[in-house]
């Protein structure tokens, strides 16, 4: 009997032994799972890219995560960070080409891991934010050298409604009065809608500020300032601008700035804004296709005014007539047409021209239709049966001051 109580002794102990055994395995694994009351992501992530700023080997992303308790965990990764380094990072209102303040701070990547992890539920000024908010948010993020070194940046990006969607429209900009300087601009839609224009110009010269704007009609045609960019650094031949809105305060979408009809232009300096070095159309059809057909306008009466007419054909298939004079007056205006017929026979008004600037001698017109709203293209122009008069003034249209042939009439 007493052989038979040890032994159901023994089971029992070695029951409770096992029991215990078991309790501490699952205690061990619930560890391993970050312990109950833990949050875990959702599921729900975005990734944004960190490009290089002073140290261009130093690259990387920052990772938005959805937390089950509505926190956002915020994670960066860099690389060719260096061990002992601390960089302080934050993310900023607005873009990065327009740059702002700190919106929310962030845990400073270490140097040796090149990682940093903060978990997230407001901004710096209290205001709470979710997850669909952040990724959503219109901003940036910085890292900075060090805490000492605020100005000196190693990564940048921009995060939520500033991302960039791959949807972009890439023009050329062409040398215009300084030689060897070119580029392209490219028109790049953010994911809220808005435009990131980046101009990238070659053999600008170092020291150089070349302020740039966007401007109504073609090249050819010339129209005023509508949307102001950011300069061009000559060190760089870089400009970076998020497009909110024109100069007048009026909002613009990616959808309409691609399909406006202006063009760019980059000058030479605040103090000398006539000095175009690089230009060009952002519509495709308001580019200049190359071929030109220039008539002489003859002096008349003695007035001792004349020059050239200039038809240019633009991709679209119609015409800009370029008329340049010499012998103007300073303070005139010249009104100016093509008539039917040629000189010599005369006959009425087919297409009404800019007035020639009697102060540069130069009128520019952009030619679609005639007067009666009859469609004409640069073939029907450079065929046509007219002539272009020159007036002395709207007063004074009988008096003529230029004339020349055109078209099927020209010699």
């Amino acid at each position: 009997m007493r052989k038979m109580k040890k032994i159901r002794t023994l089971n029992h102990w070695l029951a409770v032994v096992l029991s215990f055994t078991l309790m501490m395995c699952i205690s061990c694994d619930d560890d391993d799972d970050d312990g109950p009351g833990t949050p875990q992501p959702t599921g729900n992530s975005e990734t944004y890219q960190l490009g290089a700023v002073s140290n261009p080997g130093i690259t990387g992303t920052v990772k938005f995560e959805e937390l089950d308790n509505g926190n956002i965990r915020v994670t960066i990764n860099l690389n060719n960070t260096t061990s002992g380094g601390s960089h302080p990072s934050h993310i900023h209102f607005n873009s990065a080409a327009e740059s702002g303040t700190i919106a929310i701070s962030l845990t400073n990547v270490d140097g040796a891991t090149g990682s940093s992890v903060t978990e997230v539920n407001e901004m710096d000024n209290g205001t709470a934010i979710n997850y669909n908010e952040l990724i959503n948010f219109d901003g940036y993020v910085n890292v900075h050298l060090s805490a000492s070194d605020l100005d000196i940046l190693i990564a940048q990006g921009d995060i939520g409604g500033n991302e960039l969607t791959g949807e972009t429209l890439e023009i050329d900009l062409d040398e215009k009065d300084v030689a060897d300087i070119s580029g392209t601009a490219t028109f790049a839609k953010r994911k809220n809608g808005l435009t990131l224009l980046t101009i990238e110009l070659q053999n600008t010269p170092p020291g150089g500020s070349h302020p740039a704007h966007i401007h109504m009609n073609s090249a050819a045609e010339g129209g005023g300032i509508v949307i102001s960019l950011n300069a061009i650094d000559g060190d760089t031949g870089l400009s970076k601008t998020t497009i909110r809105e024109t100069d007048a305060g009026d909002p613009v979408t990616y959808e309409e700035v691609v399909v406006y009809n202006g063009y760019v232009n980059v000058h030479l300096s605040d103090m000398d804004l006539g000095t175009i070095v690089a230009q060009g159309d952002i519509l495709e059809g308001n580019r200049l296709e190359g071929s030109t057909e220039t008539y002489d306008l003859l002096e008349v009466g003695g007035s001792g005014v004349s020059g050239t007419a200039t038809f240019a054909k633009r991709n679209d298939g119609y015409t800009i007539i370029t008329v340049e004079l010499t012998g103007t007056s300073g303070g005139a205006s010249h009104p100016m047409h093509i008539h039917d017929n040629d000189a010599a026979t005369t006959g009425p008004i087919a297409v009404s021209l800019t007035n020639v600037n009697g102060d540069t001698g130069k009128s520019i017109t952009l030619v679609t239709e005639k007067d009666d709203a009859t469609d004409i293209t640069y073939d029907q122009l450079i065929t046509y049966n007219g002539y272009i008069n020159v007036h002395l003034s709207a007063s004074q249209l009988s008096t003529i001051v230029a004339q020349g042939d055109i078209g099927s009439n020209a010699d």
